[in-house]
């Protein structure tokens, strides 16, 4: 199956060099592009791709609140993965607060940029958690989310599970360290998921973190 694939980015150079990059890929295809924010959720509407690549800093408005209006409007809106300059920067973490799955730097190798497509496409999200923890050591805010975390009351196995996921394991490695079944730990990722109304891995993640169950620091 052929991944759609739309790129948001102010910078012509940019957008055509991702679109070589994508286009030569026998299983990506891009489907549409956008100069500004404010061209994204008509060009989301057209064009139906499953992940969107967003620039962060974009003149009329910024990807942080393109991806709001987005998964606002979108009855099914595109996982959103960030393409940025600097990783520490708050615009990167206010967009993945805002919901987008994950983000790249644009110094980035083409091949880990691809490789990152297939992985928001295949239903898990670009978390580094290093790069996490570092910006929510510098920009979290802390109280919501530890209420957001009481809320959900998560069971012992489900709390093991959403430690595991801070640290960046994917299903099956998480499944490989519990010694369980692939499908229970899905069953389980989307219980976390539920319970805490993350749309993604990344957004469960930053509540870990945001509400003190792990420390930035370390």
């Amino acid at each position: 199956m052929t991944i759609r694939v739309a790129i948001a980015d102010d910078e012509e150079l940019i957008r055509v060099g991702l679109r070589v990059v994508i286009d030569a890929q026998p299983d990506l295809e891009v489907v549409g592009e956008a100069a500004d924010g404010a061209e994204v959720p008509a060009m989301v509407a057209r064009t139906r791709p499953g992940v969107l690549l967003m620039d962060v800093r974009m003149p009329a408005i910024d990807g942080i609140e393109a991806t709001r209006r987005l998964l606002a409007s979108s009855g099914e809106p595109p996982k959103v993965l960030v393409i940025t300059t600097f990783e520490n920067d708050d615009y990167v973490y206010e967009a993945l607060r805002a919901g987008a799955s994950g983000f790249v730097l644009k110094r980035t190798r083409p091949a880990e940029v691809v490789e990152a497509i297939r992985v928001l496409a295949g239903g898990e999200s670009v978390v580094f958690p290093a790069a996490i923890r570092r910006l929510a050591a510098a920009y979290g805010s802390g109280g919501p989310a530890g209420d957001r975390l009481r809320r959900a009351r998560l069971t012992e196995r489900e709390t093991e599970i959403l430690r595991l996921m801070a640290t960046g394991l994917s299903n099956a490695e998480i499944a490989s360290a519990l010694v369980l079944g692939a499908e229970t730990i899905k069953t389980h990722v989307g219980n976390v998921l539920g319970k805490l109304g993350a749309r993604d891995r990344t957004q469960a993640v930053i509540v870990a973190y945001e509400s003190g169950f792990i420390s930035p620091a370390g």
